[in-house]
């Protein structure tokens, strides 16, 4: 799909008011290659596929299971693209795709059979955005229990736009025998975290992955951590605290601004077909600032992108 956009431009068929074309396309079944591939690559889908939990821990997981993981999240951005919803659907979706079987892993009554359907997330308020779908809760899980870590990576990476650091060498593991036994998950990690070599970066991570930690590994909903209850409050650095998922988006949701630069890099990056340089950084930030003023609708992006230099003048390609 985005190469036909690269093709147009190369043949001189872009006219200056294109803002109907790619409506258009996004709106033509071809456009699904966009889903699969950049969702794919933005949200780090890919891992799934191989992902194993184990099976006495999580004897629910199955590959039909994995499967409708993926068709959710597939599902999910389509709506967004074709029907040019807001961007911000991604962080607090009131609404979902899901078939029996992912309905009663997230507990959630009245869908029934094989087949995909929208659903609303009315009354289930742990509920929403990509960042709650059983993928995401999944890949940024390990094969036998939640990471905090993980998942407030994915978060800093992909919804904030501020990945944190390469973890320095020789970092001490938990005691992975002690996690629900004799103490919980978040009471091992705080004890974590009193090392200083370990601390400033977790500052950042943990908050984030605690207020996910009410989802298992495989993204069902639970209260407990073994026999320990489950707290899933977070104090960021800057001082805002939230308590679970909700509460969470609700400060994503504030960031939005960041969220939009961050998704235009992505979406830039996947369309040019190289990482970014320095140089891109302003066209990066003009391009989010125009996608907000446009209440950040799905088309806005691509417009913005298609529209400027970098896309133009790849590959020396001359426009009308």
């Amino acid at each position: 799909w985005y190469l036909k956009l690269f093709d147009l431009a190369k043949k001189g068929q872009l006219h200056k008011n294109i803002e109907p074309q790619v409506k258009r396309m996004l709106k033509d079944e071809r456009s699904t290659a966009l889903v699969e591939n950049f969702a794919a690559q933005w949200l780090q889908l890919r891992p799934l596929k191989n992902f194993s939990p184990d099976k006495k821990l999580f004897p629910e997981f199955t590959d039909a299971l994995r499967r409708d993981m993926l068709r959710e999240t597939d599902l999910f951005f389509e709506a967004i693209a074709r029907e040019d919803r807001s961007i911000l659907d991604f962080i607090d979706a009131k609404y979902s795709y899901l078939n029996e079987r992912l309905a009663q892993l997230y507990k959630i009554p009245g869908v029934k059979g094989p087949d995909f359907r929208r659903v609303a997330l009315d009354g289930h308020a742990e509920r929403g955005g990509v960042l709650t779908q059983a993928s995401i809760l999944t890949i940024s899980s390990y094969t036998t229990r939640t990471s905090p870590v993980l998942r407030g990576k994915w978060i800093l990476e992909n919804i904030l736009n501020a990945p944190p650091p390469t973890p320095p060498p020789d970092v001490p593991k938990l005691d992975e025998s002690k996690v629900g036994t004799t103490a919980s998950l978040r009471q091992q990690m705080e004890e974590h975290r009193k090392n200083p070599i370990c601390a400033s970066c977790h500052n950042r991570l943990d908050p984030l992955g605690f207020g996910l930690e009410k989802f298992d590994a495989i993204g069902a909903w639970r209260t407990h951590d073994g026999k320990f209850p489950i707290d899933d409050t977070g104090t960021l650095p800057d001082g805002r605290t939230f308590h679970g998922p909700a509460e969470l988006r609700t400060i994503l949701m504030a960031d939005r601004d960041r969220f939009a630069q961050g998704m235009t890099e992505k979406l830039l990056t996947y369309g040019l077909g190289r990482g970014l340089e320095r140089y891109d950084k302003p066209v990066v930030k003009k391009i989010a600032g125009a996608v907000a003023t446009q209440n950040y609708r799905f088309s806005s992006l691509v417009l913005e992108i298609v529209q400027s230099l970098p896309f133009q003048k790849r590959r020396g390609v001359a426009t009308s």
